[in-house]
């Protein structure tokens, strides 16, 4: 068989992903087969591939290549979402771009456009998927503004208003001036800002005294229709029932008293803006004030500001601390810091504003959503999350969920009046004409006479439909693929959308279904870069990953990101990790031409040091498959990865392929061989979910293969016991041999001449002599002979208690010896006292699992043996010199 020389991951990488297409191999179908699915978190259609969704999807492939593996039916539903503000944001922006603006369009002639933009960029971030090694059901793709994904939304839309649990009304709400829509509390991030606190007085009216308030807010001053204090604040008590002039527009505004004032912010007096600010709005309710918007859509001020009309609201502030200073209002302005929010969409600053829009009743729907994760039903991991989901589910808001945009799915709303009830609800204009005539009593009623509300739901309206919605679970509750795949197994996603969509996706599940939507929740951290800044194009340190996998292969930048990935914390992102990546893939390459090199002769018989090898190597490979399901049961699968990394590297190329290695141009007895390649096997099966391209290629190469046949549909091996004693010897013979290297070494002794070895082990104290092949082989010995005396001009040392003896002549220094020996005897001591602290602790001794106490106790009687043995060896030596 002719094999390069080196692996090409770019012609190998193309081929088997379009051989496992072309086979099907990723289509799953109900069977009676147990299910196993993941639906994906819809990325933005206008997105791109970053690096965050480079771990995601990598976790969730590597969690569906190892269910399909085991042989469970398994299925990976992709899809996107139409990002409501940012595909409308993006589309704007284009049609600027040809001289066009939204306005000078109707609302179908936009939606033309962003449709047109859709089927422009849509596909690129799937297809960028696809080079990662996805393997996603795609026949099964979703969008969701699909047909039936969309009348999923207006079906749940009329059934949750029928309900009473959908209403509309004027509340305070986030106003984004850039989008110019309102958006939830979720997509609001807040940060500190440098600020300035400005003291203004206000005059109390017929009289020549002044009340003085502190705003980081200046601006807003205009929209003030009362100062409050607290009624026991006995600085303002005369104050009480009186009124207050606004500064620079002399509005008249009441004096009132509220327990909600903190008397040690600011004066202890503060302004009353009840059209912008959440806790003035509040009070404006409770003590029946007017509200004074004074602020358009876009953020300028507008008519009922009555000065500094059409001014944007932050050159407002500034133009307005001069005017307020000529009035004799301004008292002083202080440096501040405090805490403004942000849109997460276009990072504009939010305005709180009055607004009239959609609500959704979140109290009345989240109680069992909060019930079953408490309980376990559905699993956060890692399970720290579970008091953050508690917090926001306990103190959940109603859910804003319309948007003042064109995109997305219109508001299924139709008014035949103009009264503010004036409307009706329903799937289609002809059931809303019908309603309309019933509850008005206008049979007249015509659908030219209805006027369908113009906003459209926010975006995580329908992907919290999601898990349901891709199996048409909404409109066809009964149907087979909704019975067979729900709920899920395992959802994969990032802690900052834990409350956006997956509180709701359960929320939805126990609404429509009764039942969770998946299993367990499995949360990735953030990417972050080496200063632990979050990756963005902005910063310049998020690299592109198609350029990366160009550079370290699709498998290379899977181990990397795998390799730094713990569940839950975030990520380093480190370059060297996907070169440590590409590095393990040649590693696995040369390690499968060195065997294929070999001359295989039928007629030798396997040597004494290949039996042992072999039996080890099994035992070592049944222990970290067993490891390894374990990490996967606790969702730790970087540790799990970790276990078949070191498999492979450390025991597989370092010591076991070393132990069989025939001589030079000298062949492999077949019964080695076999085992071998059974190895190889063995590890390209646990290796294939994490690097599914290098392991196909290997495995389709090991042996002759038919048509249709494939490593990601062939059975995962299934672990057997093992021999714990044999790996624990191995490991003491693998001190044994790297310690006579070392002594080869700092001898200046060549690595081709032949040593002997003698070996003295106390009385009860085993030496493995079944293992001697071994040594002899891998540290290049002659003879090996068991003593029981003292032997002259010999280097010692001690692996478990057993002592053993280099002879290398006159080369011996004494002084030398005995430094080594007694800070060998100093870590000793020192490793002691630590386990005789840790058995000290009742807590520890009483807690522990028996078999860990029974660990400690074993080492601590292996330290007081080599202590005895360090010991004895220094007085020895101390005696000859």
């Amino acid at each position: 068989m002719n094999i390069a020389s080196k692996y090409d991951p770019a012609s190998v990488e193309d081929k088997w992903y379009s051989y496992w297409l072309e086979q099907g191999f990723f289509r799953s179908t109900p069977d009676d087969r147990e299910p196993y699915c993941i639906v994906i978190p819809p990325p933005n259609v206008t997105g791109v591939l970053h690096m965050g969704h480079m771990l995601n999807n990598t976790l969730q492939d590597v969690l569906i290549r190892r269910a399909r593996m085991q042989g469970k039916n398994a299925l990976w539903v992709p899809g996107t979402d139409h990002a409501s503000i940012a595909t409308e944001a993006r589309v704007v922006s284009k049609l600027a771009e040809e001289g066009i603006k939204k306005t000078d369009l109707s609302r179908e002639e936009f939606i033309e456009h962003a449709w047109d933009w859709t089927h422009k960029h849509g596909g690129i971030i799937l297809e960028q998927l696809k080079k990662l090694g996805a393997s996603c059901d795609w026949d099964r793709t979703c969008f969701t503004m699909d047909e039936s994904l969309s009348e999923s939304v207006i079906q749940v839309f009329v059934d949750l208003f029928n309900k009473g649990l959908i209403y509309r009304g004027v509340r305070m709400v986030n106003w984004d001036p850039q989008a110019l829509t309102a958006v939830s509390d979720e997509e609001v991030y807040h940060k500190e800002v440098q600020s300035h606190l400005y003291y203004v007085r206000y005059r109390v009216e017929g009289e020549d005294d002044y009340i003085t308030i502190a705003t980081t807010r200046p601006e807003t001053i205009l929209g003030d229709t009362a100062v409050c204090v607290h009624p026991e604040d006995e600085r303002f008590a005369k104050f009480h029932g009186k009124k207050v002039l606004v500064p620079l527009v002399n509005r008249p505004v009441p004096i009132i008293v509220d327990e909600y004032v903190d008397r040690e912010f600011g004066t202890g007096a503060l302004k009353i803006t009840p059209a912008h600010d959440i806790n003035d709005y509040e009070l404006g309710i409770r003590h029946n004030l007017d509200s004074i918007d004074i602020f358009n859509h876009d953020g300028t001020l507008n008519e009922a500001a009555q000065i500094l009309v059409g001014e944007d609201r932050f050159k407002a502030r500034e133009l307005i601390v001069p005017e307020l200073k000529k009035a004799g209002n301004l008292v002083k302005s202080e440096d501040y810091i405090n805490k403004v929010g942000y849109s997460e969409r276009t990072d504009a600053v939010i305005e709180p504003k009055l607004s009239l829009q959609w609500f959704l009743k979140m109290k009345e729907l989240g109680g069992p959503a909060l019930e079953h994760v408490m309980n376990d039903d559905v699993q956060l991991q890692p399970s720290k999350f579970k008091n953050t989901y508690r917090h926001w589910m306990e103190n959940v808001k109603d859910w804003c969920i319309s948007r003042q945009l064109w995109w997305g799915h219109r508001i299924p709303a139709w008014f035949y009046g103009e009264g503010p009830k004036d409307y009706v609800v329903a799937a289609t204009e002809a059931q809303a004409l019908k309603l309309a005539q019933d509850i008005s009593g206008n049979a007249a009623l015509k659908a030219e006479d209805l006027r369908q509300d113009e906003d459209v739901l926010d975006t995580w309206f329908s992907s919290w439909l999601w898990p349901i919605s891709v199996f048409d679970g909404i409109r066809h509750p009964d149907n087979e693929d909704i019975n067979y795949y729900y709920p899920t197994n395992d959802l994969v996603t990032a802690p900052d959308i834990l409350f956006f969509w997956v509180a709701r996706m359960i929320i939805a599940g126990y609404e429509y279904r009764n039942e969770k939507p998946f299993d367990t929740v499995y949360l990735t951290g953030m990417v972050r870069d080496h200063k632990r800044r979050k990756m963005s194009k902005s910063l310049g340190n998020s690299p592109d990953p198609i350029e990366l996998m160009k550079k370290y292969s699709a498998d290379g930048v899977r181990v990397g990101m795998l390799l730094c990935a713990p569940a839950g914390n975030d990520l380093l992102f480190n370059e060297a990790l996907t070169e440590q990546g590409r590095n393990f893939s040649n590693k696995i390459w040369n390690a499968f031409r060195l065997i294929q090199g070999w001359e295989v002769d039928a007629d030798l018989e396997q040597p004494a040091h290949s039996a042992e090898a072999v039996q080890w190597f099994e035992a070592q490979t049944n222990r970290a498959f067993i490891n390894t399901e374990d990490q996967f049961k606790k969702y730790r699968v970087s540790d799990a990865l970790m276990i078949v990394y070191k498999l492979f590297w450390d025991e597989f190329s370092s010591w076991y392929l070393e132990t069989i290695k025939p001589a030079y141009e000298k062949p492999i007895d077949a019964l080695t061989y076999e085992r071998t390649i059974g190895f190889i096997d063995q590890l390209l099966h646990m290796l294939h979910p994490f690097m599914p391209f290098i392991t196909e290629e290997i495995w389709q190469l090991i042996s002759e293969r038919k048509s249709g046949e494939s490593l990601m549909v062939s059975p995962m091996p299934a672990p057997k016991g093992y021999n714990d004693e044999l790996v624990d010897q191995f490991e003491d013979l693998k001190q044994v041999v790297t310690t006579i290297r070392s002594i080869r070494k700092e001898n200046n002794i060549a690595p081709k001449e032949t040593l002997s070895l003698m070996v003295r082990s106390a009385s009860g104290i085993a030496y493995h002599k079944h293992l001697e092949p071994v040594i002899k082989k891998l540290a290049k010995l002659g003879e090996v002979e068991v003593i029981s005396g003292e032997p002259e001009g010999a280097i010692s040392f001690i692996v478990r208690n057993v002592e053993y003896f280099v002879p290398v002549g006159t080369m011996v220094n004494a002084q030398e010896e005995m430094a080594k020996l007694e800070e060998e005897l100093k870590y000793t001591r020192g490793f002691l006292n630590s386990v005789q602290k840790k058995m000290s602790n009742e807590r520890f001794v009483q807690n522990a699992p028996a078999a860990v106490v029974e660990k400690e106790k074993q080492k601590m009687a292996d330290a007081y043996g080599k202590i005895a043995v360090l010991e004895a060896q220094i007085q020895k030596l101390k005696a000859q010199a």
